[in-house]
């Protein structure tokens, strides 16, 4: 069973739990930390979701992400999910944006990684991602205005996808 802390729009923590998989009562907010992932050489990571998944299986998505755990930070979590999801580790996250969706009743909380991982090292996590591919700057910039990308996680990113 997986705990969530429970948190209101204005990220403020209610001191409720929230239980994954149930539903999330109105005016209650869960954290999903999201980690865009660019090396050092400027080409950004994309993940294959599993093609079980839920919602947008086998659709890339950028980076990596999930849900914060009862009792973890966004940093915290987006540098677990980081790790379960690419094997990447990171010391340091910059944040890129935080954005509450009502409808999802989630708080979603960006971050960049720039890494110097060697490519092909990536390890990808079992149920979450099935393949990898690194994109130019240019090439990502397409991707995410394409019909390929998952809208939401493209609207979130869409800040920083100016300043690229």
């Amino acid at each position: 069973m997986e705990l969530w802390d429970a948190y209101d729009e204005n990220w403020q923590p209610t001191g409720e739990t929230l239980v994954r998989g149930e539903p999330i009562p109105d005016g209650s907010y869960h954290i999903v930390a999201e980690v865009l992932v660019r090396h050092v050489d400027g080409d950004f990571l994309l993940l294959r979701r599993d093609l079980n998944k839920p919602a947008y299986a086998g659709y890339y998505e950028a980076g990596t992400g999930g849900s914060a755990l009862k009792g973890e930070t966004p940093e915290q979590a987006a540098l677990r999910e980081l790790y379960e999801e690419s094997g990447i580790k990171a010391d340091k996250l910059t944040p890129l944006y935080r954005v509450c969706d009502k409808k999802t009743h989630g708080l979603y909380a960006g971050f960049l990684c720039v890494t110097d991982a060697p490519k092909d090292s990536i390890v990808l996590q079992e149920g979450e991602t099935i393949a990898y591919k690194w994109l130019s700057a240019k090439e990502f910039v397409a991707f995410s205005r394409s019909d390929d990308a998952i809208p939401t996680l493209a609207a979130r990113q869409n800040e920083y996808l100016k300043e690229i």
